[in-house]
């Protein structure tokens, strides 16, 4: 028992945690709520479609190349990731558009037709974000932020960074232009941040795509995560799914195992939760540090949540790129109400067009589409989504994709559905259904968020997007890779 673990979720942090224990010998078995693996990577196949849930922006591949490199093998022979260029193309309602991409020569000629003196100011932004990428990510990025001394230690480099300033606070004191200034801060939207707020180590994502590049799977971001699973089952890992945790079990202040809905149970000498934390603390950990941890929780700020469109239609459309960001008519006003639990008429869509890339992600002939809004999570906002608001939602969001970019989409439709705030909380247990864990905002990062191992039940691991550094792939599998080293010190 000395050298077995239970990992709860099998989302990226889940697994790419799990891949980094059963490479250093550790027995470890993944339990699964629902069918698939992936978490909130979960996909769907409706009529020939492939409908990635997401996360569907791919960065920083050597994080994933090095789960394979643990045991000497080569994630190419598992998933072919393929290059995205550009990587966004940012639309707004003037009609300005801007292809955001590392081909340095085009970026600057996007700058130049926006504002030419907004040049020499981007210059001086990417020395910033450059900056803040070694400090915080390739420095941090995988540190375990577990007393506050390890903060302290942090704190020259936030100061010198001024981490207390917003991401949009810091852009716009190096270009003058709004729509680049949206363009060089939109990114923390994708890891649940408001730009207004968000503090600007998070800057660092700039860099993270620019040396890295923005990849899709070839047959959806699904794919990668089967290649995890695969990866991980040839080292011998066992994979639970369809059996949710009922029960993480202790003894003093030791986890001893879990117990899952089935009836299920194993004694473990190490348990990982990759699942929700308010879920992890209040209804899973048997111990009166579960009810204290919640009350914390509670008072803690919760990023958003998502409304998610997937549709399939009839044409191919090679004109629409696979990333586009759909500026609506305001941003620090629409980012008022998200963050502030307000449901607006009006929004900004990331609309994601994979088929674009990979054709076999939709019949011949076809495309595969999902147009994603954020919106206040529930705790805030109290609209009917699985009713007749839900509904109409939907609709809006599609004519405004038909409106922008996609004529004569309604008419071509040939399968959609929509995925709600209330399905985050359903399908993943997720707190108020937010979509990315606690908001990144800088009093809830590093030490402020959630451990990586439990202060009070020393065998207890978390991982992913609540713990350190925080949301998207880069972010949860640096979660895995610190909590891994802790574990392994066992």
């Amino acid at each position: 028992m000395s050298r077995r673990a239970i990992v709860i979720g099998a989302g990226f942090g889940g697994l790419a945690l799990a891949i980094r224990l059963q490479s250093a010998g550790v027995e470890t078995t993944i339990v699964e709520a629902r069918d698939q693996p992936g978490g909130r990577a979960y996909h769907w196949k409706r009529k020939g479609f492939t409908f990635d849930a997401g996360p569907t922006v791919i960065t920083d591949p050597p994080c994933l190349e090095e789960l394979w490199a643990l045991s000497g093998q080569d994630m190419a022979a598992d998933v072919d990731l393929m290059p995205v260029m550009p990587f966004y193309r940012l639309d707004w309602p003037d009609g300005t558009s801007f292809d955001y991409s590392n081909d340095e020569a085009a970026l600057r000629a996007e700058i130049m037709a926006l504002n030419p003196a907004d040049v020499a100011g981007y210059d001086r932004f990417l020395t910033y974000s450059k900056g803040v990428y070694e400090q915080g990510y390739v420095k941090l990025g995988a540190v375990a932020f577990l007393d506050f001394a390890t903060m302290i230690k942090a704190a020259p480099a936030l100061m010198k960074y001024q981490a207390w300033r917003s991401v949009y606070g810091v852009v716009s004191s190096y270009v003058e232009d709004e729509r680049l200034r949206q363009a060089l801060s939109f990114h923390t939207l994708l890891v649940g941040g408001n730009p207004m707020t968000t503090s600007a180590i998070y800057a660092l994502i700039h860099t993270i795509e620019k040396e890295g590049g923005v990849w899709f799977a070839r047959g959806g971001t699904n794919a990668l995560v089967s290649a995890m699973v695969r990866l991980f089952e040839r080292l011998g890992g066992t994979l639970r799914l369809g059996d949710p945790a009922a029960r993480i079990e202790t003894a003093g202040d030791r986890a001893t195992g879990v117990t899952t809905q089935s009836g299920w149970r194993a004694r473990a000498a190490m348990v990982a939760c990759n699942g929700d934390l308010m879920h992890s603390y209040k209804d899973l950990l048997d111990h009166p540090r579960g009810a204290r941890a919640a009350r914390s929780l509670s008072r803690k700020r919760w990023s958003p949540s998502l409304f998610v469109v997937h549709f399939g239609v009839k044409g191919e459309y090679p004109d629409i790129a696979h990333h586009s960001i759909l500026f609506g008519p305001r941003y620090k006003g629409l980012l008022d109400d998200i963050y502030g639990g307000f449901v607006p008429d009006d929004f900004s869509l990331y609309l994601h067009h994979p088929s674009v890339t990979d054709p076999a992600m939709a019949p011949p002939g076809h495309s595969t589409f999902y147009a994603l809004a954020p919106v206040a999570h529930l705790g805030k906002a109290k609209a009917d989504w699985d009713g007749e608001f839900g509904e109409r939602f939907a609709d809006a969001i599609l004519a405004e994709v038909e409106r922008r970019v996609l004529p004569g989409l309604r008419a071509n439709l040939v399968t959609r559905f929509h995925y709600t705030p209330a399905d985050f909380g359903r399908d993943l247990s997720a707190h108020l259904g937010s979509a990315f864990s606690l908001e990144p905002v800088l009093w809830q990062s590093a030490w402020f968020r959630a451990h990586n191992r439990d202060d009070v039940i020393s065998n207890l691991y978390f991982v992913g997007a609540g713990t350190h550094p925080g949301a998207g792939i880069p972010g949860v599998v640096g979660s895995a890779k610190a909590t891994a080293e802790l574990m392994l010190e066992i």
